[in-house]
């Protein structure tokens, strides 16, 4: 559904928007190279496979998870922005298996450019989100910024066994993904023309504790969260630390209403396009598969839903997990 846009046009003020701000995958990747490794006592999950939270043991029986995750506007609706951007950052401890049990906020603004009125209603949808969750939000740090962006750190809480991790997949296993993609889509048109676009609101605001809840009760033990990276690049990455292919059924793939047109008319962001040129040497696309199909598939999500590796209880099968290396796409 379209609506019109309110006067004040936070996403005027961003280079880019949301998870499509993010910094490309290959060049993050060529940053940190040198710090993955680190041999820390008590250490189950760090860099090395980039999960979506670190986990660090502190009893036999518990694992603290400890995740950051911020950005430039995605919408326009100061307290939208901060609904998707808490629930953003909530992601990250559910799609390790993890309970959200404390966040502080991230927050830089312009504050001589925008009113301060419009970051209150910012920290007001954050808070609405993360009370929602059952995670308290007690303080966070600011910086005056040129640029506006707001996010969460996170702290957590999981049972060693129960951690959803990128080296966990075995082969043979369904995928299963649950929310639609085109978020990215529907955000950049929204940036360049002001329509605003509620069932992108809706799931970009739905919290993934029950798909973790479901995943976790169906015996997963590997799983993601699709966002700013799209599905193809965190697809990759999951298959990568497990040493496994995929095969993805397109057709599958649930996406948003209106996706498809805005992708005809050209609402493509730098960010999905640089995601597809970083994961298409390691894809096999079938000869009906489009360049359209693959931006879709590459784009840039933000507060998507989890990739899961084993099908899970009311939601799609969108392919399956196969030995080898690869992804292939039919």
């Amino acid at each position: 559904m379209v609506m019109q846009q309110r006067t004040t046009r936070l996403t005027g003020y961003a280079h880019g928007g949301g998870c499509a701000c993010k910094i490309p995958p290959g060049e993050l990747e060529d940053a940190v190279r040198g710090l993955v490794g680190q041999a820390a006592p008590g250490v189950l999950v760090g860099l090395d496979d980039g999960d979506d939270a670190a986990a660090v043991l502190v009893r036999d029986d518990l694992a603290v998870l400890a995740t950051a995750d911020f950005f430039t506007p995605v919408v326009d609706d100061p307290y939208d922005w901060g609904r998707i951007a808490a629930a953003n950052a909530l992601s990250d401890i559910y799609a390790m298996g993890g309970r959200p049990i404390v966040a502080v906020n991230l927050v830089g603004w312009p504050r001589e450019v925008l009113p301060m009125e419009l970051l209150t209603e910012v920290l007001r949808g954050g808070l609405d989100v993360a009370t929602q969750a059952g995670c308290p939000v007690i303080g966070g740090h600011t910086v005056d910024d040129p640029e506006p962006k707001y996010g969460m750190a996170v702290t957590g809480v999981a049972g060693p066994d129960e951690l959803l991790r990128n080296d966990a997949a075995q082969p043979g296993l369904p995928l299963t993904l649950t929310k639609p993609i085109g978020t990215g889509i529907l955000n950049n048109r929204h940036k360049r023309t002001g329509e605003v676009f509620e069932q992108a609101v809706a799931v970009m605001t739905e919290l993934n504790a029950d798909a973790a809840d479901a995943a976790k009760a169906a015996g997963a033990r590997a799983a993601t969260d699709v966002t700013g990276f799209g599905l193809l690049g965190h697809l990759f990455k999951l298959c990568r630390a497990s040493g496994v292919g995929a095969t993805i059924d397109a057709g599958a793939v649930p996406v948003l209403d209106g996706v498809r047109e805005s992708l005809e008319d050209g609402y493509v962001s730098g960010g999905t396009r640089r995601n597809l040129s970083w994961v298409r040497p390691h894809l096999e696309p079938d000869a009906g598969i489009t360049k359209e199909d693959l931006l879709l598939l590459a784009d840039a999500q933000t507060s998507g839903g989890l990739l899961v590796v084993g099908e899970v209880p009311g939601y799609p099968v969108i392919g399956k997990t196969t030995a080898g290396s690869g992804i292939r796409i039919r």
